[in-house]
């Protein structure tokens, strides 16, 4: 990794939406879709398809914190998924789907645990959170057609319905932290 470079690593339902909402980010160096919190050795997307792995759905972010910090990417996370669904994220359900922060070290988890709990204190959405926050285990990278899936299929149904209203949110009420 480059001097400089730190890693976030995101689960909040499907790695495509939230592999497109990261890439757009000023700072954002790279977004890698993958697999992260499970058992298996090197899954497979169809290993995880059923939720029996332990696997979630992520992404793993590259970012220069000089340019957009850590607690501007939860905010981000926290906007553009709902951290209310256990093990879902609309038509996505499984274990695979849930919400999670994977901390790659303690401030990252003190700034996610802080984060939730003023959420939670300001009942931000209404109900409950359930994101959970963990340590950081063995990511495994996606298949190659995963990865950047969205900019390369946007025509596609679920991009189209599902992936294109999150950006647009993201480009209407983040404007300020996109890429130019």
């Amino acid at each position: 990794m480059e001097q400089g470079m730190e890693v976030a690593t995101f689960a909040g339902g499907c790695f495509w939406c939230t592999e497109a909402i990261f890439l757009e980010l000023n700072g954002v160096k790279t977004v890698v879709s993958g697999y992260i919190g499970g058992d298996t050795i090197n899954p497979t997307y169809k290993d995880i398809c059923n939720g029996d792995t332990g696997h979630a759905e992520a992404i793993q972010i590259t970012f220069d914190p000089n340019k957009i910090s850590f607690g501007e990417l939860l905010e981000i996370f926290f906007a553009t998924h709902d951290p209310t669904t256990l093990n879902r994220q609309g038509n996505d359900i499984g274990t695979q789907y849930r919400s999670e922060i994977f901390y790659n070290n303690d401030d990252q988890k003190d700034l996610a645990e802080a984060y939730i709990a003023l959420m939670t204190r300001e009942n931000t959405f209404g109900e409950p959170i359930v994101t959970v926050v963990s340590p950081a285990t063995l990511f495994y990278e996606a298949e190659d057609y995963h990865q950047n899936y969205y900019n390369q299929n946007k025509l596609q149904g679920y991009c189209s319905y599902v992936i294109t209203p999150k950006v647009e949110k993201l480009k209407k009420i983040f404007k300020d932290k996109l890429k130019n």
